[in-house]
């Protein structure tokens, strides 16, 4: 028999993206990206036990208009992820499988993550935190 170039299983090629395939990437996507916030936490955290200096080096970075977006990128992530590993312990009760629920669920998760995320970015700003 000829061999086929077809693809051993379908995937990106073949199907068109849903907001389930969508909102099952970016939750991995989301959490290798709060682990690579986590060294910038953990540098801020080394910066102000290192002293005034190195703290005030570190707020100089952080302040930065490129960091920042990379910080609210963060907040972002981090609502979409908790808000998401929420639905799928919902999923673990058994419960929210109808397609209708799915797609519903998904889009409240979306809109939730990006109310919330600039609530708490604006609330920080406004001397609400730290």
């Amino acid at each position: 028999m000829a061999a086929d170039n077809r693809p051993l299983s379908p995937h990106l090629q073949v199907y068109r993206p849903q907001i389930t395939s969508v909102l099952s990437i970016s939750h991995r996507i989301s959490g290798v990206f709060m682990a690579a916030g986590l060294c910038v936490l953990v540098y801020w955290l080394t910066a102000l036990a290192g002293g005034p200096g190195a703290y005030a080096d570190a707020v100089g970075l952080l302040g930065s208009w490129p960091v920042q977006i990379l910080l609210f990128a963060w907040v972002v992530a981090f609502f979409y992820h908790f808000l998401n590993g929420i639905r799928h312990l919902i999923w673990d009760t058994g419960h929210g499988f109808e397609i209708e629920q799915v797609n519903r669920s998904g889009k409240f998760v979306l809109i939730a993550a990006a109310v919330l995320a600039v609530l708490f970015w604006f609330g920080v700003r406004m001397g609400g935190g730290a």
